[in-house]
């Protein structure tokens, strides 16, 4: 389920079932690093579409949560969002990126962070695109039940 009028009205409805936020980490850089940001960026919200699809009516999948800084500068920001997710009632936050220096940072949460590298997919075909989400999520399937046990 998206963020957007409909699949909230849903979500409402089912909110009993629907347990697990997601919120997808991009960066933004408007100096030397605006390529890899951008296909960081892209990739993540790829990716998130497949697992939203994998996965809908389990999982609500807020706005990314973007930044401009270093991680680090932005965890107290990412855990009041996770307070406040948490306090109206899901049971998991799963955090998702491509950029790896949240990777250090994991233990400052209390959800899951999901580290996925990022491929240039800029030239790429879109059924190429596609199968390598989908090998991506097979491949991050366990970790994603993983998630669930942890925090249960």
């Amino acid at each position: 389920m998206n963020w957007n009028a409909q699949d909230v009205e849903l979500y409402l409805q089912e909110r009993d079932y629907i347990d697990t936020a997601v919120i997808p980490l991009l960066p933004i850089s408007f100096q030397s690093g605006i390529r890899a940001a951008a296909e960081q960026g892209e990739y993540t919200t790829l990716f998130s579409m497949h697992l939203e699809r994998q996965f809908k009516g389990r999982m609500l999948f807020f706005p990314p949560f973007t930044y401009v800084d270093e991680p680090e500068t932005m965890i107290e920001m990412l855990q009041k969002w996770e307070e406040k997710i948490m306090e109206s009632g899901f049971l998991h936050v799963f955090f998702l990126t491509s950029d790896g220096r949240w990777t250090s940072l994991q233990e400052h949460l209390k959800g899951s962070l999901f580290y996925v590298p990022s491929v240039p997919l800029q030239h790429m075909e879109d059924k190429y695109k596609h199968s390598i989400m989908e090998d991506q999520l097979k491949k991050m399937m366990p970790d994603i039940v993983g998630g669930w046990q942890r925090s249960q």
